[in-house]
Order: C-alpha cells, then structure tokens, then sequence
C-alpha cells in the first residue's frame, strides 16, 4: 500500500497548492497511530466534490451529493483514494443517509459527525501531526469503543454502526464504552432496518479479520445476535453428548471453531464454520442411550439456504457454504468409502476448504484427527490423474452403440464412471462391453431393439 499512501500524501499537497485544507482522515490514521499498514487511505477536505473533481480529472463521483468522491491512484486502476469534504449532516429519516448534507469549512464540525472516537483522527502528513478534536487518541491507548457523542444519536443515524462498535471491539481487543453498550443493547431491534447486504458484508468481517469468537460474544452480550442471526444464539443450552462434544453446548462449540478459523480465511469456509451444526437446536432429542440430532444435516443444509438467501449472499457463495454444511459429517466414513466414492467425495470444488472445517471441528470437540490424518494419507496415495480421469465414454458413444437417449444415460454414465475409478475399467472397448452386458438395449417404439 505504500503506492497508494504516497498518493493520497501528494493528494494533499495538491489541494493545499490550490488554497484547501486536506488532511488523512478516519481509519486509516487509526491504523497508523497504532502502527498498522492501512487497507486503504481517505482523505476530508474543504473543496466541494466540483472542486475536488476540477484538481483531479480522473474521478469517479460515486456519492458526490454527500461529498465523497473517488481518486484512483494510477489510471485505470482499481485502488482509489477516497476524497470526502468537510460536512455537517441534518437528519437521518432512513437509518443511514443523512436527509441532507451541508458542506463545511471546519475539520472539527466534520469529524464531529463520524462514528467512533478512535476513527475520528486527523493526520497532516506533511508535519506529521494528528490532530485530535474527540479524545480519540487517549481511547486508542486505553482500549474503548466510544461514539463521537450521544450513542443513541449516532447508532440513529446510521444502525450499521452497532455491528461496527462490536467488529473494532472484537478486532482491536479493546471494550465497549458502558453508555455505547448500553445504548447498544437498547437499540439492537433497530438494526433490523439497515440492508441485509450491509449486515452481511460487517458480519463477513466479524468471521474473517481473526477475532471470530470474541465478536459473536459480543453480539451475544450487546442483543444483536438474535437479531441478526437468531439461528446462532438458538443454539445456546443446546446440550451435546459429552462423549463427541466434552466441550459443552452446541453454541460454546461454535464459538471454539471459530476461535480455531485461520486468518485470513475464505468467507465460504468462516460461514460454513458457523453454520455447520445450524440444524441441531431443532432436531435435538435425549434418546435412551444418549443425546441425538436426527437428520440435523439435512434440516441445516435447508436452514443454511434459508440464512444464505436472507443474507443475500451470491448463488456460488450460497452454493458452497451449503455443501460444507452438508458434508461435514462425511469424513468419519472415509475408511469405509469405496475407492469410487472416496474420489469423488476428495474432487468436491474447494475440497481444501471442506477438509480444513473437519479438522477445525474435531479441534473444536473430542480432539480425535484420525479421519482427517486418514482422508490426507489416502489422498497422497493417490496419483492425481487418478482421482479425476479422462472418462472412458460419453452419451455419444452410447447414441453409436444403438443406445435412445434418455435418463438412463445418467445412471449408465455414472456406473461405468464408478467401475472406472475402482480400476475395473481401463480403456473405451472394456468400458462398452461393460455397458452391454450390464445395460442390455431396450426395444423403441417401433418394436427395433
């Protein structure tokens, strides 16, 4: 990022020669007070969005009514620098835009209006200097999540920020002011009104910037867990067998596969991690001999659909948190699985990421890695070519030997395929001799066989 933080210096340079004030501004400051490579640079300035867009061409005006645009730092490139002037904002009807904005002249009436004390940070790089209107430095070294002001003003204008007071508390190790939290927790109902997609895209971040577990805690502590994801706290009390599960419930057992999530992880395997047991809660039952969930796969693969399409996640995205769920259970009967299945359970897409949930999940349990150290030495014994082979023959073939098209063709296909990775085929002729002894033609209309 040291392209773009040069840019976004020089930036500043620039709108200074024309007479603004410009200065680095919000997290990125934030990230460099607490000696942290910024993801990415924002600018507040006192040149109108016109202003801004006169100095430099190249320009994307993607929210220009509210005074942001975006700068990017080479032409044609994807990384942009974020330039926002100097506002007040009147009234904020809709949980999240301001109902009007007035542009300013003053650094400290612009971060007056932002979130959070610790963001709230201004920085001149060309002195060097942070300046600090809202006590945001003396948070940062205390370890507090504060608003700029009166919670309940700030989580009214924009509801989204409750989720962000959890995520920075979660990612920083740092705690919720009492009067933010209490605010917080009087407020979570609220949340409902702001974009499935937003609430998504803040919880994607809970799973994924390394903090899982002490977010979902928070969301737990704060209300907004059953909120948000009721599905999730619905799991607390649900009681395991304490044979599989010496844990705890199944609500501790999630929230220890969490804390075991790789940083960075894949979004699809952080939510198939939350969301593998979804479907216990309801098909729990205490039998004779022990606790069970009956069918708790299949009705969480529905109940993991259900979420997905709430959350509006993307139809691969969806696709394949699905199939983590529904194969998660899969790899206790490696040892059994006949060399067909076996292939074609290790060639699922993103197989890596159905493996690494099963070893998080046995960590997260009973500790026991014998299928996981089973499933990879078997793997290794396999030559690649072998697991996902040229196949032997196609409906074509099959249309060349006399054979109507139709669903058999299916099943045909499929059985020769299996014969073929269990190494009782291997070549077209023995394939084709294979069908017609197993799949004698059958007469058309005509009477012809």
């Amino acid at each position: 990022m040291f392209e773009t933080r040069e840019f976004a210096k020089q930036m500043i340079r620039t709108l200074r020669d024309h007479g603004h004030q410009a200065y680095l501004v919000g997290g990125c400051v934030r990230d460099l007070v607490l000696g942290i490579e910024p993801t990415d640079y924002d600018v507040a300035t006192d040149a109108t969005p016109a202003e801004v867009i006169r100095i430099f061409p190249e320009t994307y005006a993607v929210g220009a009514q509210f005074g942001v645009v975006l700068v990017p730092v080479r032409d044609g490139a994807s990384t942009v620098v974020e330039v926002a002037t100097f506002r007040s904002d009147i009234g904020y009807s809709d949980g999240r835009h301001p109902d009007q904005v007035r542009f300013s002249k003053s650094a400290q009436e612009d971060v007056e209006r932002r979130d959070f004390t610790i963001n709230g940070l201004l920085l001149d790089p060309v002195k060097d200097e942070v300046l600090d209107f809202v006590g945001g430095r003396k948070d940062l070294e205390a370890g507090i999540i504060r608003t700029i002001g009166r919670p309940e003003l700030r989580f009214a204008e924009d509801k989204l920020r409750m989720l962000r007071a959890v995520r920075f508390a979660a990612r920083f190790g740092y705690s919720i002011e009492p009067e933010t939290f209490a605010a917080i927790k009087k407020l979570a109902a609220g949340i409902s009104q702001v974009s499935r997609e937003r609430v998504r895209d803040e919880l994607t971040k809970m799973l994924t910037e390394g903090h899982a577990r002490q977010a979902f805690l928070l969301l737990d502590e704060t209300g907004l867990l059953q909120e948000v994801l009721p599905e999730i706290s619905a799991m607390k009390g649900v009681q395991q067998p304490p044979e599989f599960h010496p844990e705890g419930d199944v609500f501790v057992h999630t929230l220890l596969l969490l804390q075991e999530l790789p940083h960075p992880c894949p979004a699809t395997l952080a939510w198939g991690a939350l969301l593998h047991d979804v479907g216990k809660p309801p098909t729990f039952r205490v039998a004779p001999e022990r606790i069970r969930f009956d069918n708790h796969v299949d009705v969480g693969v529905k109940m993991a659909e259900a979420i997905c399409r709430r959350l509006r996640f993307a139809n691969d995205d969806t696709e394949q948190i699905l199939a983590l769920v529904a194969n998660h259970m899969r790899f206790s009967h490696a040892p059994q699985m006949k060399d067909s299945t076996f292939k074609r359970f290790v060639r699922m897409p993103q197989f890596e990421q159905h493996i690494e949930l099963h070893r998080l999940d046995c960590r997260a349990s009973h500790g026991d890695l014998t299928s996981y150290n089973f499933t990879r030495e078997r793997i290794a014994s396999i030559p690649p070519e072998a697991i996902r082979p040229p196949l032997l023959i196609s409906g074509d073939d099959l249309i060349a030997a006399g054979y109507l098209p139709g669903p058999r063709f299916k099943e045909i296909l499929s059985q020769v395929e299996d014969a073929q990775l269990e190494g009782r085929l291997q070549s077209k002729d023995s394939a084709m001799e294979y069908v017609r002894r197993e799949f004698p033609r059958q007469a058309d209309h005509s009477g012809r066989s």
